[in-house]
């Protein structure tokens, strides 16, 4: 059985996926809090004739936990979590997490996204403030000042290792099992006046892109050759007849 194509095609299908999350991540370089995608492939062997053959899976996705450079901005209201932990705001479904830290407040003293998202606390409540009451203070285990006196808290998340986590928007990601509330802020506390950026980084994600680009191309050739060497070896067959 002629095997070179359908190798090249798992091949070409596994890179197709790869070039989405490459160019996806590129074009999120610039975007806060941003967690890069990633490809995970493996082997699949067939044994249906003489020999066992090789194919690549299709690849499962998921989303890196490197952490990105962190910025400061200043403004006290941009906030960015340094360890593994992440924020979490109220999504239309349940509780969103991310590490965007860009943060403002409503009119009625609600802690938000930029995107209008309530804030929560380690409880999972709304984060409220004195919108009127003056500057805030935010130490690295989330307590909010304002005034010399503490008026809330905001929560940090853990999301337990194994959980199936999703993306959300473009900052934002959904577990499938409940993220764990930080009680200790050893590794895990807050930077105010601080954002962290993407992690990703352009130069080696383009690089890789064209790399993978040309493989594809190469991979492409190969079945282009192979359909080739079918069709005159059919003609070829069909003549003698």
């Amino acid at each position: 059985m002629e095997t070179s194509l359908p190798v090249a095609l798992s091949g070409q299908i596994a890179m197709e996926k790869r070039l989405e999350t490459l160019a996806h991540n590129i074009a999120n370089a610039r975007t806060v809090g941003f967690r890069a995608e990633e490809v995970r492939f493996e082997e699949l062997l067939s044994r249906t004739g003489p020999d066992p053959v090789s194919f690549v899976s299709s690849g499962a996705t998921y989303l890196s936990n490197r952490t990105g450079a962190l910025t400061q901005t200043g403004n006290p209201l941009d906030l960015a979590v340094r360890g593994e932990a992440f924020f979490a705001f109220q999504g239309d479904n349940g509780p969103v997490y991310t590490r965007d830290g860009r943060m403002q407040v409503s009119p009625e003293g609600t802690v938000q996204t930029l995107t209008g998202k309530p804030l929560l606390d380690a409880g999972g409540a709304t984060v409220q403030i004195d919108p009127a009451g003056g500057p805030l203070t935010i130490g690295g285990d989330g307590r909010i000042h304002q005034a010399g006196q503490q008026i809330g808290a905001i929560g940090l998340f853990r999301i337990p290792a194994g959980a199936n986590v999703t993306r959300h928007d473009t900052s934002g990601v959904v577990s499938d099992v409940p993220a764990v509330p930080v009680i200790e802020f050893l590794s895990d506390n807050i930077l105010q006046g601080y954002v962290e950026e993407a992690n990703v980084n352009p130069i080696h994600e383009i690089t890789r892109l064209i790399t993978l680009q040309r493989a594809f191309e190469s991979a492409a050739n190969v079945v282009q050759t192979n359909d080739r060497s079918l069709g005159d070896a059919i003609k070829s067959l069909g003549s003698n007849r």
